[in-house]
């Protein structure tokens, strides 16, 4: 097959997806190497913005840790990590909010609207649309009760209200959103990015849910890509100590996800250029997915 052959042959392929996805929402999560590496960042845009062209509707969920941390050393204030987790004080709640909503949240609006997409940048604040909790934390020892961990201003979502992102939608515009919550008495809270965008996924219907990471996917013992897995097998997976690490909470967040009505939820390899598209629209995909069944 010829270069413009196989290139055809590439178009007819996806035509059953992009007839699947036309007006679907998708969830993404956007964070790692894929924020930080320039091209990548470009070719992130521009998937979100060819995304919009073939009428499906992305709402982006963003991270960014290593921002916050490089901010915080800069004003010499200390960060405690628990279990993975940043300890949150007052100062620190201020800077995390001041980094993820002023800085990042706007230099991807921006990314996106340089490549010609209509983005608007929102917190959970905007419409209050990410209500907040304090997270609980225990730890359980051996010969001990349970280990209490306060960790300040890190909060869980209690509920999503998509009445902002609906319009935002209707309106032609990728929301781009934060992971700052607000709870009832207007107490601001740090939350896991992976695990708002799990929550965003379930309450707005959304088709797929995408985690954008720095590793191939789910792997097994011996290294190799566990492709797909259902609900009851990944969790088997965990079980088994199959899934260990730092993959755990992500894999908690498909798993509510597409316990949540969710169709898909991918864990991506966000260091691969086009990775969303490879994953849409081709008949291989790419990555880790999570299926009800």
């Amino acid at each position: 097959m010829n270069h413009e052959a196989a290139k055809a042959a590439l178009l007819i392929e996806a035509l059953p997806y992009l007839r699947e996805f036309y007006g679907q929402t998708i969830v993404i999560k956007y964070g790692g190497h894929a924020m930080k590496d320039e091209a990548l960042r470009r070719s992130f845009a521009l998937n979100i913005q060819l995304l919009r062209y073939i009428g499906v509707h992305p709402v982006i969920v963003h991270g960014g840790g290593p921002q916050i941390g490089t901010m915080l050393t800069q004003l010499g204030i200390t960060s405690e990590f628990r279990q993975g987790l940043r300890v949150t004080d007052d100062a620190t709640m201020d800077v995390v909010e001041m980094v993820l909503v002023g800085k990042v949240n706007k230099e991807i609006v921006n990314l996106i609207n340089v490549q010609g997409g209509k983005a608007v940048g929102l917190s959970g604040k905007d419409g209050v649309l990410i209500r907040a909790q304090k997270l609980e934390m225990a730890v359980e020892r051996a010969d001990a009760p349970p280990e209490i961990i306060d960790l300040g201003k890190v909060g869980e979502v209690v509920a999503v209200d998509t009445t902002l992102i609906d319009s935002l939608q209707q309106a032609g515009f990728v929301p781009v959103i934060a992971p700052v919550g607000v709870d009832s008495e207007g107490n601001t809270y740090n939350i896991n990015a992976d695990s708002v965008a799990s929550a965003v996924a379930v309450a707005v219907g959304a088709k797929k849910l995408i985690l954008l990471t720095d590793v191939p996917g789910v792997l097994d013992p011996d290294g190799q890509l566990m492709s797909s897995m259902t609900l009851h097998q990944a969790v088997h997976a965990m079980e088994q100590g199959v899934i260990t690490g730092g993959m755990i909470p992500k894999i908690k967040c498909c798993l509510e996800a597409v316990d949540g009505g969710v169709t898909k939820a991918h864990i991506l390899d966000g260091r691969i250029e086009n990775v969303i598209l490879l994953e849409m629209f081709t008949q291989g995909g790419i990555g880790s997915e999570i299926v009800a069944r």
